[in-house]
């Protein structure tokens, strides 16, 4: 289902459902983006071709590179350099030949500089071969005779259950809890010319040796005071630089490659080139996670490194970015051809500010609409893990202008000041947007709490919900900390709430709303249309903005209960609900 156009702007679907795989999505990660597909019908209902289109929290600029694709002009603003950095180069349309050329002169100079630092020797022929990627243990210390333990060779002896392994030495039980003592490689998979696949071997060591001494690479601390030093528990584990995530090899190969793009005259290519490089960095450090079955990529919510981890040949990253990057340009260009003339297609008309969502740099009225995706509370610390591409940047997120609410206690960024943040950016939304024109706002949270302040902040800025055109936001995706559950108390989907001036009109004192209402509009709604809690939790919150609820007490723990109480069953994997009378749905948690 889709939103309507302009000639039928009233009309709104109950529910988007996106996918995350189109060649723009795929270029570069960032925490939360929001698809073009889910952007481009909201532009498209609530503003008309070259109009201008606003995000004040623009995070990676998706809002940016929908409206090039329709052909309108965007500003865009945030206080994040990294979301500056890659929103501009979404749109940075660069020629294929000339990019593709300059790419592999990097490439050339950072394998002059360092030597064939992926060479192995192939144990199946004895040629020489190429690196793809190494498997890395971690080593642990046994809790019982004290003696190193090899993480991945326990649970390869273990037939891979990690509930079975033991120390070789004395049995005791082993565990991602036994503390490490370091890490070593434990597996190369190598690419030679006696095999039309991948060949596994046993790791062969480096084939040059490295003096990260004498290479510039970012020495960028992550300090205790950030709220994912704690939450990824870096002071225990020592990693508290971005180098320390990487291996010598990789770190080295990265650092040099950095230099030379900063060396390419062009700056539209310099850009793009750097745009390809800070795409690949997480999947280049330790925080690529290792399975039996498939890799599991990284968590990009947080510094994790898993017990056994990859490391893969950072050229091979490189190549695969740069192709994926002019994948997103020609996606773009599809798009803007049927909006703009030839003469405009390489040229999208967006901007991209840093800066505080409360002060745009923008006149009164002169915006068409505002699309915009806040930060959800303290569901993530966007600073926090964009530092992991800043350090090889040129600048650094401002972290106490975040709009987050921090998890401990004793921090700055309370709810309170969250509050006012998001009050004087809509509020200044407000202001920029022409008479009778459209905000649109995409938030998720679990906590009741969060949902009443976020009515507060619309009513303070001088703005009114339409609760006609309440949209669940449906990504196709799990949360971001609990994949292994089906019904954790964290929101898999999100509402786009949608805005206008509320012109002094007075509005309807909000309702308090007592738990039996609650539980039984729960009943009535899983009943209805049964689904995944988070699922409910939307529809309820939904049925509660429209009849004018307090949403202070709507938790999704409180409906998943409720749902538990009733008789309903989720499943651990899916996330389905069924109910032994009724008939299982399937849906997309």
């Amino acid at each position: 289902m889709g939103l309507q156009t302009m000639s039928n702007i009233d009309q709104v679907t109950e529910e988007l459902s996106v996918g995350r795989s189109d060649p723009t999505y795929m270029a570069h990660a960032y925490l939360t983006k929001v698809p073009t597909p889910a952007i481009r019908p909201f532009i498209e209902a609530y503003s008309v071709p070259g109009g201008i289109v606003v995000d004040p929290f623009a995070g990676s600029g998706m809002t940016g590179v929908a409206a090039a694709m329709l052909g309108r002009k965007a500003h865009l603003s945030d206080i994040s350099v990294l979301g500056q950095h890659i929103g501009r180069n979404f749109v940075n349309l660069v020629d294929k030949d000339y990019f593709l050329d300059q790419a592999a002169k990097v490439i050339a100079a950072s394998k002059a500089d360092l030597g064939d630092i992926y060479s192995v020797e192939c144990a199946a022929c004895g040629q020489d071969a190429s690196l793809t990627k190494a498997v890395w243990s971690a080593i642990v210390e046994c809790t019982a005779c004290k003696k190193p333990v090899n993480y991945y060779r326990s649970m390869e002896a273990a037939n891979w259950r990690k509930p079975d392994m033991v120390c070789p030495d004395c049995h005791a039980p082993v565990s991602t809890r036994n503390p490490r003592l370091g890490e070593e490689p434990v597996l190369d998979s190598i690419n030679s010319k006696c095999s039309a696949t991948l060949l596994d071997q046993e790791p062969s060591g480096l084939a040059t040796k490295i003096d990260l001494g004498a290479i510039p690479y970012p020495h960028v601390e992550i300090t205790a005071d950030r709220q994912m030093y704690r939450a990824s528990a870096l002071g225990k584990s020592g990693r508290t630089t971005i180098a320390s995530f990487y291996s010598p090899r990789n770190l080295a190969v990265l650092a040099t490659l950095r230099r030379h793009i900063g060396l390419v005259p062009d700056a539209q290519l310099r850009g793009k080139l750097l745009f390809a490089f800070t795409a690949c960095l997480t999947r280049a450090s330790k925080r690529y996670q290792w399975s039996k079955q498939r890799p599991l990529n990284a968590a990009n919510a947080n510094y994790y490194v898993a017990p056994v981890f990859y490391e893969w040949n950072v050229y091979e990253l490189f190549a695969r970015k740069i192709a994926a990057v002019l994948k997103s340009d020609e996606h773009v260009r599809a798009k803007r051809r049927q909006h703009v003339s030839s003469s405009e297609l390489e040229t999208p008309d967006v901007t991209y500010d840093v800066g505080s969502a409360e002060t745009l740099s923008l006149a009164d009225n002169s915006a068409d609409y505002v699309f915009t995706d806040p930060p959800f509370g303290s569901n993530l610390f966007y600073a926090d893990m964009a530092l992991f591409q800043e350090a090889w940047l040129e600048g650094f997120t401002d972290v106490d202008q975040e709009a987050v609410v921090d998890r401990t206690k004793g921090g700055k960024r309370t709810a309170d000041r969250y509050e006012m943040l998001l009050t004087g950016a809509l509020a200044e939304c407000n202001r920029v947007v022409r008479p009778g024109g459209h905000i649109s706002m995409v938030f998720g949270n679990s906590s009741g709490s969060m949902w009443s302040l976020v009515q507060r902040s619309i009513a303070n800025a001088g703005l009114m919900i339409e609760p006609e055109k309440l949209v669940v936001l449906n990504k196709g995706q799990r949360s971001v900390k609990g994949l292994a559950s089906g019904f954790e108390d964290v929101a898999t989907l999100d509402l786009i709430i949608t805005m206008r001036a509320s012109n002094g009109a007075s509005t309807t004192d909000l309702k308090p709303v007592g738990r039996d209402t609650v539980a039984t509009r729960i009943r009535e709604l899983a009943e209805a249309s049964p689904a995944t809690p988070s699922h409910l939790y939307l529809e309820l919150l939904r049925a509660g903005i429209r009849e004018g609820w307090e949403l202070d007490r709507l938790d999704l723990r409180d409906v998943t209960s409720a749902l538990l109480d009733d008789g309903w069953d989720v499943d651990s994997k899916s996330g389905r609900l069924s109910k032994s009378d009724a008939e299982e749905v399937v849906i997309s948690a």
